[in-house]
């Protein structure tokens, strides 16, 4: 790994794969240590909590959120390919770590597999996207209850693909994202499907 810049930004997402609600990008460097950070999926929503405000407190942090509709509207790489882009805008000279494999067409950007539970800016990344996102769905729950997002946060779980087959899709609801078990119900238009897995 090539990381020119003095200081490190690490990068990760939250809500890539969801069948609803946004996408969340955050960008982290630290200015200060913050124990406990590892990747956010292996740390429970309190501890999740808990960090999150730790880590706006030790940091310099851009987060970007692009909504469903433009989810739908410019593709996910795209909107991963300007989140970047928004992200080194915000936090410039330094060098950018990505949690995964592709920079989106994005130059001067590092990539990591699994950089989220090996690099503390990156899992600090990964919990502030996390947050962000989780309490967007927890609001919408709110306003429509009858779907869960409370509890999955938009991912095609059993009972979110059950409360769309019921109900069919809210506003929130990724039109591009496909389940195939509900095409027949749903309509498949000319979106490009997605299987849920």
């Amino acid at each position: 790994m090539n990381l020119k810049g003095t200081q490190l930004c690490g990068i990760d997402e939250a809500g890539r794969g969801p069948l609803a609600g946004p996408l969340v990008m955050a960008g982290v460097i630290l200015t200060d240590q913050v124990e406990g950070l590892m990747d956010s999926k292996k740390l429970s929503e309190k501890k999740r909590e808990i960090l999150y405000p730790q880590i706006i407190n030790a940091s310099r942090y851009h987060i970007v959120v692009f909504t469903h509709a433009q989810i739908d509207e410019q593709g996910i790489s795209y909107c991963l390919h300007e989140g970047l882009e928004q992200i080194k805008a915000s936090l410039p000279d330094a060098s950018y770590l990505f949690d995964g494999n592709s920079t989106f067409g994005v130059e001067s950007i590092e990539t990591m597999i699994k950089a989220d539970a090996k690099i503390p800016e990156v899992s600090a990344a990964s919990i502030l996207a996390k947050v962000t996102r989780d309490r967007v769905m927890k609001d919408y729950a709110l306003d429509y209850p009858e779907y869960g997002f409370e509890k999955h946060k938009g991912y095609g779980t059993a009972a979110h693909v059950e409360a769309m087959r019921k109900y069919g899709r809210c506003a929130i609801h990724r039109h591009t994202f496909r389940v195939k078990a509900l095409d027949e119900i749903l309509g498949t238009g000319d979106e490009t499907k997605l299987l849920v897995k």
